[in-house]
């Protein structure tokens, strides 16, 4: 193994993935390269296939199916010739995270929304449930 070759062991530590789940990307197919084994039938991973696993990472920590990815893998694998299919696959990725965006945008509104309200309850010293039309302040709330 090379300065710059990588066991299985080095790879999940530095990409957050366990041992199993690199193994498991490799029976999936999601690796964009062969992974290469040393004399005694160890993996080695390269900076290269470092850099795909954090794609990989990233693609799963947006919703990106295992299915999608193994194909853009298998495209990448192929070479060139085939990136009118690659852009496709990402383009059609990027519509689900602008979704997903716009989603969580709402819900954020909605958060912040409710996090004013109480904020604005508690400064005022009201008790009781703030979304009553008129809280009562505290002194009031005690009597």
């Amino acid at each position: 193994m090379s300065d710059r070759d990588l066991s299985i062991g080095q790879v999940a530590q530095r990409t957050g993935l366990s041992v199993h789940t690199l193994r498991l990307y490799e029976r999936k197919g999601l690796l964009a390269s062969e992974v290469r084994r040393d004399g005694s039938g160890r993996r080695v991973y390269s900076a290269w296939d470092l850099q795909w696993l954090a794609n990989c990472v990233k693609f799963r920590a947006s919703g990106m199916p295992l299915a999608t990815i193994s194909r853009l893998a298998q495209l990448v694998r192929e070479g060139s010739g085939n990136e009118a299919e690659r852009l496709e696959l990402l383009r059609d990725h990027q519509r689900h995270i602008t979704e997903q965006l716009a989603q969580l945008s709402d819900c954020l509104d909605l958060v912040n929304g409710k996090v004013a309200s109480y904020e604005e309850h508690l400064a005022a010293g009201a008790t009781g449930d703030p979304w009553q039309r008129h809280p009562q302040p505290a002194a009031q709330a005690e009597r």
